[in-house]
């Protein structure tokens, strides 16, 4: 089964963070790569930029609208991901539990399986 563990990031929490704090982050996020790769369950994992560097397209009258800055103005935002193949829901969590920022009030880690990949649907 596949799930998606989505990293939620408020830039308030991290800045508040020591340089320690931080580095043991990313420590623990090299950490917890390696252990899925050793084991199999993962696929990809992807770090995005802050959103301030985020372009929204829509459509309006059959052309494209382009605007500069995040889709939701919010104090927490998309920051990275986790793509897994594991054998249930419970297993994505525990793995779930493995990541730094669960650690961290502020910090969201949600997971959700994958309901269609490459146009099939997920079993």
């Amino acid at each position: 089964m596949k799930f998606l563990i989505s990293l939620h990031i408020n830039p308030a929490v991290i800045d508040a963070l020591t340089d320690e704090e931080k580095a043991a982050i990313g420590d623990g996020h090299g950490t917890f790569i390696e252990a899925l790769k050793k084991s199999g369950e993962l696929i990809t994992t992807q770090a995005l930029v802050d959103p301030s560097q985020a372009t929204v397209v829509s459509v309006r009258n059959g052309r494209p609208v382009v605007t500069d800055g995040p889709f939701l103005e919010s104090k927490e935002y998309l920051g990275g991901f986790y793509l897994i193949d594991c054998e249930n829901k419970e297993r994505a969590i525990e793995l779930a539990a493995q990541i730094p920022d669960t650690a961290i009030e502020g910090l969201g880690v949600e997971v959700r399986q994958v309901m269609f990949a490459d146009g099939q649907l997920e079993a």
